[in-house]
């Protein structure tokens, strides 16, 4: 698990982020640095580096429902993926609390629609505020003191784009639309990481329109009022992005 560099300082504020890589599993992870109110911190997981590992440590370290998850799993890089993600966030909420990973304890938060317990997943006393995704191979974490939404995506390939645009926002079709078309899988998953970033950083997900909210297919995306949106940089092939609530 490493630490990402900073999103472009014109969308968050420039300042470092944690210096250094997360030990091993089988190494005490020391308590964290207290959060900056207008930087998230960013970990970007890979799972090959941290599989083994991490299949030997998850049954100490996450509970019965994540482990049964788990195992619902067919393919065992999803498997793998999910583990690594779930146990690496322990292991950073645990050093942020000052406690052992496995006695953090996740639950909702209300639905912002419905009142409903399925909202954003929040610790007993809502601090601090994070927010998990993971795709095939890699996941990525953000930790913050304002409620916070990322998404790592792969790029996706060109007949996906064609299907999906209607679920964006008209004027962000129109943007992808002027695009040759081998700029367009990336250029989506651009807008797309953003937009889910956003609708998790709300609590929503996407239980809401994604297409009613613009955030922009250009190189610098538009935040909503009232919250910070900037792309991350991951590998190649991938895309990813982060929301914070100002």
């Amino acid at each position: 698990m490493i630490p990402l560099v900073p999103p472009p300082p014109a969308v968050l504020p420039a300042g470092p982020l944690i210096p250094t890589a997360l030990p091993p599993l089988t190494t005490a992870l020391p308590r964290l640095p207290g959060l900056h109110p207008a930087r998230p911190q960013l970990w970007l997981v890979a799972t090959e580096a941290h599989q083994d590992t991490v299949t030997r440590y998850a049954p100490l370290v996450l509970d019965a429902g994540e482990l049964a998850r788990a195992e619902e799993f067919r393919r065992s890089g999803d498997r793998a993926t999910y583990l690594c993600a779930h146990v690496g966030l322990r292991r950073l909420l645990g050093a942020h609390l000052g406690v052992a990973p496995r006695t953090v304890s996740v639950a909702r938060a209300p639905c912002p629609c419905c009142g409903e317990p399925h909202g954003r997943p929040v610790l007993a006393d809502g601090h601090p505020h994070f927010s998990l995704s993971h795709c095939e191979g890699l996941s990525l974490v953000a930790v913050a003191s304002t409620p916070v939404g990322v998404d790592i995506e792969r790029v996706p390939a060109a007949h996906t784009v064609a299907e999906a645009s209607e679920v964006l926002h008209p004027a962000e079709a129109a943007e992808l639309a002027v695009l040759a078309p081998a700029h367009r899988p990336a250029a989506f998953a651009r807008v797309w990481t953003r937009k889910e970033a956003y609708l998790k950083g709300l609590g929503i997900g996407l239980g809401a329109d994604p297409s009613a909210e613009y955030v922009g297919a250009g190189p610098v995306p538009s935040a909503p009022p009232g919250w910070l949106l900037a792309d991350v940089t991951v590998p190649d092939g991938h895309r990813a992005a982060v929301a914070l609530r100002r």
